[in-house]
């Protein structure tokens, strides 16, 4: 589609069944993972395999044209009649049945979801030089929930067709809300729509709600918790200190984030200098697979130095180099390691934030958009030298991001978290209460 003024016009479109969103998802839960929440498994997965399995996918499940469009070949594939997304046949195009849940996962698991994440590059990077080819525009907007997959978004960054590349933050079927909102408001209201060069309108979608100091102390006195009342700047400073020492912090400030990404004001942090703080964060407090990776929040003024990016990226949708003099050099035993002997090894000198390619999903931290998030880092920064933290959804396994006050502290006691920090309130897991730990995974279904 193209959109001119407070008009769309779409020219293209491509219909269900078709849809590389589904077939992403069927490899997902070929994989072994949960259908509209594992797709990031899979994503994150790719880098430990290799696309051996590129050409039986273009052969078999989907025939690509030259323009980008599309066919998918649904003798493959259960999801129009059937509560399950693919079949026999697609298991003996691969040789096994879908990986059970919570199995070990296999080279040949990596090897397939390496494939599928570059058949699904390869197609978006054939619609986009088309349109570009044709429409010659020079601004690109993208949403849906394919365009979360930000291994691929920075693949058309890298090819430079465009000269700006705008990523809803809410992607996927959440941020339809907003866009039948604003379908009424502009195509049938006719509003005359406003846009100011370089202002970011999503006020970086911390849109959610904020809880009052009163609030606050109800829930916690509710809660039977202990807690200390600070200032801004010392509460800021303490925190700081904390994160310099490797403990691994709950920060609850401002308005939640609205889209799948926790940006500051519901996050989970921790120092990315120390070598096993990836491993144990997984483990220890998000109760998820050990290969996953975390993102970087680093200050905006320092992205250059860190990573080798020239856009911004407020809200983790593309990936980065890391730069080359923050890279630690291999030996060649630990560059012929497979799959996740390839965990352990040292990569840069930010070793929680840095994934297996050398890459990491960095979040770009803007002073005037988010004051708070960014002194905390900036009073890290000179503590530490670093001017990035470890951020990851304030939540475990399986769970919604955290909300509430009550949320934050249920989440808190349930998991090997030291601290928590909920607006100027700051709480030590070892003065809370023994009573108040508790053990809620079961609570939850694993994603």
């Amino acid at each position: 589609g193209i959109g001119d003024k407070n008009k769309i016009s779409i020219l293209k479109e491509i219909k269900f069944p078709h849809s590389l969103g589904l077939l992403y998802s069927a490899f997902t839960y070929f994989l072994g993972f949960k259908v509209n929440s594992g797709e990031y498994k899979v994503m994150g997965l790719a880098p430990y395999g290799k696309p051996k399995y590129t050409d039986l996918i273009k052969n078999n499940l989907i025939e690509i044209l030259e323009d980008g469009s599309f066919k998918l070949n649904m003798k493959y594939f259960d999801y129009c009649t059937n509560l399950k997304m693919t079949n026999v046949k697609f298991n003996k195009l691969f040789g096994q049945p879908p990986r059970k849940s919570e199995s070990k996962l296999t080279q040949k698991d990596m090897d397939i979801a390496a494939s599928i994440q570059k058949v699904v590059e390869e197609v978006i990077l054939k619609i986009v030089k088309k349109i570009k080819l044709d429409y010659k525009i020079d601004n690109l907007c993208l949403s849906g929930g394919v365009a979360l997959n930000c291994v691929a978004n920075s693949k058309i960054l890298r090819e430079k067709l465009f000269d700006k590349i705008w990523v809803q933050p809410a992607s996927g079927d959440a941020g339809g809300a907003l866009g039948a909102a604003m379908s009424v408001y502009y195509l049938m209201k006719n509003k005359e729509r406003s846009v100011e060069s370089g202002k970011d309108k999503m006020n970086g979608s911390l849109l959610g709600p904020q809880f009052t100091s009163e609030d606050i102390v109800d829930q916690l006195k509710s809660l039977n918790a202990k807690y200390l009342e600070m200032k801004n700047n010392n509460i800021i400073d303490e925190v700081a200190k904390y994160l310099s020492a490797g403990k691994a912090v709950g920060w609850m400030s401002g308005r939640s984030e609205f889209g799948p990404r926790s940006l500051g004001n519901r996050s989970i942090l921790a120092n990315p200098l120390i070598k096993d703080m990836q491993k144990n964060l997984n483990l220890k407090i998000k109760y998820r697979e050990s290969f996953r990776p975390f993102a970087p929040s680093v200050l905006k003024e320092f992205k250059d130095d860190w990573f080798d990016i020239k856009e911004e990226s407020p809200y983790m949708l593309f990936i980065s180099d890391i730069k080359k003099d923050k890279l630690i050099e291999i030996d060649e035993k630990q560059k012929n390691l497979s799959g996740f002997e390839k965990l352990n090894i040292v990569r840069s000198k930010i070793p929680a934030v840095t994934h297996v390619d050398n890459t990491a999903r960095l979040q770009t931290v803007d002073k005037n958009i988010n004051p708070a998030f960014h002194k905390l880092i900036s009073k890290f920064y000179e503590l530490s030298s670093c001017p990035l933290l470890v951020n990851t959804s304030f939540n475990i396994r399986g769970e919604p991001i955290v909300s509430s006050p009550k949320d934050a502290y249920k989440c808190f006691m349930g998991t090997e978290l030291d601290v928590l920090v909920i607006e100027n309130y700051l709480l030590i897991k070892n003065q809370q209460p023994e009573g108040n730990k508790i053990q809620y995974k079961k609570d939850f279904d694993l994603d």
